[in-house]
């Protein structure tokens, strides 16, 4: 099932479900997202979409495709590298990603393929790690490199975690529709431009283990987003370096999710 959701013409926040066939349009959903949705007989217009869930934590990996950890010039972790991104930073598909006021030039793509946690679940097995898969989405860990490595020493909260710096969508497409998600294309556009182009089947770590290694710090609470990292072809990377600018259009695709699209824009002050 691809599961949007939404704000309606009503005014509410609804669940329906997604399709290119019926653009501006859902088919609402009842239920609960991580027990049981139902369709109904319900239609009605979308004023604009929201991330898939309201996750109560996202967390995030680094260096998880070998070919992005090189062009960094970084040794690979035997454990994936994790840092967390503000819930505040969650934006949907077909909203705004913000250069923020308060400085940042040197703001940065990654489209990456998120996870999002359905059952709750401590010190997971791995082999029991994708029962605890709820389904996946497209994501961009936006991150402002000059707060990154420059002006926060190294720590990437800040420059990761500015508002609008974690879009998700434009759906989140339940686990039985993805039988491999370790073989997905991704492909990452700056209008355009094709900067990113590889396949999950790249990265280093599968899902499973990165579920059940993150369970064996913590809890997954149903509705974490966990963001599964970018590969090769990040700006900062490039020669010269390509920073998104204020007019681009970014997009995300992700084979058998859809795309995230998302305009830049300056902050207002």
């Amino acid at each position: 099932m691809k599961i949007c959701r939404c704000l309606t013409e009503d005014g509410q926040i609804h669940y329906g479900l997604h399709s290119s066939e019926t653009s501006g349009i859902m088919q609402v959903l009842e239920g609960d997202i991580f027990n049981s949705l139902k369709p109904t007989d319900k239609y009605l217009k979308i004023i604009a979409y929201l991330s898939p869930v309201a996750p109560p934590n996202i967390f995030a990996l680094g260096f998880s495709y070998r070919k992005h950890a090189d062009e960094i010039g970084t040794d690979v972790s035997p454990y994936p590298v994790v840092f967390i991104k503000a819930n505040t930073s969650v934006t949907g598909h077909d909203t705004n990603i913000l250069l923020p006021a308060a400085g940042p030039d040197h703001v940065d793509y990654e489209g990456e393929l998120a996870v999002i946690i359905g059952k709750a679940g401590k010190n997971i097995k791995t082999s029991e790690a994708m029962n605890h898969v709820l389904g996946y989405t497209c994501a961009n860990d936006v991150s402002a490199r000059d707060w990154q490595f420059e002006k926060q020493k190294g720590q990437w909260t800040r420059g990761k975690g500015f508002d609008t710096f974690c879009p998700l969508g434009p759906c989140l497409v339940t686990r039985d529709e993805i039988p491999d998600p370790n073989r997905l294309s991704i492909r990452t556009m700056i209008n355009d431009l094709v900067v990113q182009d590889a396949s999950t089947a790249s990265m280093i770590y599968d899902i499973a283990t990165i579920v059940s290694d993150l369970s064996h710090s913590l809890t997954l609470l149903p509705g974490t987003v966990i963001l599964t990292g970018t590969p090769e072809g990040v700006g900062f990377t490039r020669h010269p370096p390509l920073f998104l600018m204020e007019g681009d259009r970014v997009t995300v695709t992700i084979e058998g999710i859809g795309t995230l699209t998302n305009a830049v824009q300056r902050e207002p002050v």
